[in-house]
């Protein structure tokens, strides 16, 4: 059977969820329907734009701008402050709709998910006319819009749904990639960002059909791993299955917002091994492995993707879940400078559970000596503090 993908994507979600509270509460305007962002503060003129309504778009505004120069593009221009809170709220709300048309859902973020329609496709006339319906069903439960793109995988389901917005219905088949999606700017490709589109620019590759009929042993080249997913993506060629969490599943992860976004790998890599530590750390104290190992990336321009890894063997090391999360972040990032990162450990089995080793596995007394000297970390630091122990590659250099 082939498959059908839904991606459902909040409008311009928290600018939508505080003017959905605000005309609930009476506390303000429906920022929609005005010149108004969320993000940053009018009196420092600090902060960034998180969000943008359709008539400060039409001023210049966009997402990921400083408020500074948004506000003289718009002097008259409406600022509120984000409230996570609430956010979560709004998004747990959506999702638990969602999951009751059916439990292949996979979130990809607060604001958007993929939805596996294959098993409940019986159920309407058209993937379309269910679209429509389930669109409809979210503005007048909820009081926002949302956009929805279908198609026989996640990634042109994605794409469909970046189409023109707000609340509508996209497609994007295979057969519909050479008339829909190839003319666009290579910019508008999932994944595709500054630097990447730089480097393809400059190889005289400015659409997407034009990457799509490069070499990709050249795009390759210059742009490695990234660059060979950047051509399959120009093609509509993505496998990946829609992955639900399963509603017992429990995981341990990590994630920090950085001081200074991170612009290499090295300095990316070093807030991956605390990350690891910390995550490994609380595997062992709560006695559990992981079996699944999840890299977690927020670019500069607030855009987030993941990537996540089944282990053949089940483990709760720094080392281990390390080496895992780099070799996710190498096939994840695409060169742009980073916001936040994290790492999330999930498919948890206990330590007393016995697990079947791989031959790739690192030699049983390797990895024995490794959980030995993470427990021995593990008891100085809980005694001493976690400062009471670095690694040395965390030593700052004297002054």
């Amino acid at each position: 059977m082939n498959r059908t993908i839904f991606h459902i994507d909040v409008n311009s979600a928290f600018l939508s969820w505080t003017s959905v509270e605000n005309l609930r509460t009476g506390s303000g305007p429906d920022l929609r329907t005005i010149p108004a962002i969320i993000g940053g503060d009018r009196a420092s003129r600090h902060g960034i734009v998180l969000a943008k309504s359709i008539p400060a778009k039409a001023y210049g505004i966009y997402t990921s701008q400083p408020v500074a120069q948004a506000l003289r593009l718009c002097a008259d221009l409406v600022i509120a402050p984000p409230d996570h809170a609430l956010y979560r709220r709004c998004s747990h709300a959506l999702m638990d709709y969602l999951k009751t048309l059916t439990p292949d859902l996979e979130q990809l973020s607060i604001d958007e998910c993929f939805l596996d329609f294959t098993g409940i496709s019986h159920r309407y006339p058209s993937p379309v006319q269910a679209a429509c319906e389930i669109k409809d069903t979210i503005s007048q439960m909820f009081g926002f819009t949302v956009n929805i793109g279908i198609s026989s995988n996640k990634l042109l389901a994605k794409m469909a749904s970046d189409f023109e917005k707000p609340d509508k219905v996209h497609t994007l088949f295979p057969q519909e990639i050479s008339r829909k999606m190839w003319p666009l700017p290579v910019s508008s490709l999932y994944m595709a960002g500054h630097s990447s589109v730089a480097t393809l620019q400059k190889l005289g590759i400015r659409t997407i059909g034009e990457l799509a009929a490069s070499d990709p042993d050249l795009i390759a080249l210059h742009l490695k791993s990234h660059g060979r997913t950047l051509w399959e993506y120009a093609n509509g060629i993505d496998d990946s299955p829609v992955c639900p969490e399963p509603a017992a599943a429990k995981g341990i992860g990590n994630s920090t917002t950085l001081s200074q976004d991170a612009r290499t790998a090295p300095e990316a890599k070093k807030v991956l091994k605390s990350l690891a530590e910390s995550v490994s750390r609380r595997l062992r104290k709560a006695e559990v492995l992981a079996g699944n190992v999840c890299v977690e990336i927020k670019y500069a321009d607030f855009v987030s993707t993941s990537r996540q890894t089944q282990l053949s063997t089940p483990c709760d090391t720094t080392d281990g879940i390390y080496q895992v999360a780099c070799v996710l972040f190498d096939q994840l990032w695409n060169q742009e400078p980073i916001r936040l990162l994290g790492i999330r450990a999930s498919r948890l089995v206990t330590a007393e559970e016995p697990v079947q080793l791989s031959l790739f596995d690192l030699a049983p007394e390797k990895s024995e000596k490794q959980k030995k000297l993470d427990i021995a970390l593990d008891s100085i630091r809980a005694r001493y503090g976690q400062s009471a122990v670095v690694r040395g590659d965390e030593l700052k250099p004297p002054s």
